[in-house]
């Protein structure tokens, strides 16, 4: 008798342990999924002040854009493009597209080329 209520207040046990990590778990990954939520946000609004004047607010090109031969950041040309080099783009700029490493921080820098991947499931 005694051997079976150890052994059930070790499954008793484990099983609130294992509810327990479970929620921890989730708990984290909800505030992981929430975080990157906002970064997109804020990379969408960077973009819109920073980018859209020439780039457009879907990344085809504004008539400002496409009057300077911008690319469609939508294309698959640009879409290759690593993402270390369209950082450096963003930063250094290229062709008449200004820098930016001097306005926006690496953060933004990094949170701008992912905007601009998902710019590819819209096109």
């Amino acid at each position: 008798m005694a051997v079976r209520k150890n052994r059930d207040s070790i499954v008793c046990t484990s099983a609130i342990l294992i509810v327990l990590v479970a929620e921890i778990i989730l708990f984290s990954a909800s505030r992981a999924r929430a975080g990157g939520g906002q970064d997109s946000v804020a990379a969408k609004a960077t973009f819109r002040t920073k980018c859209a004047m020439c780039h457009g607010p879907d990344g085809a090109g504004s008539e400002v854009g496409k009057s300077m031969n911008v690319p469609d950041l939508r294309s698959d040309a640009v879409q290759k493009v690593s993402d270390a080099e369209l950082a450096q783009i963003i930063s250094d700029g290229k062709g008449g597209m200004p820098p930016f490493k001097s306005s926006l921080s690496e953060a933004q820098i990094h949170a701008l080329v992912s905007y601009v991947r998902s710019l590819r499931q819209k096109k």
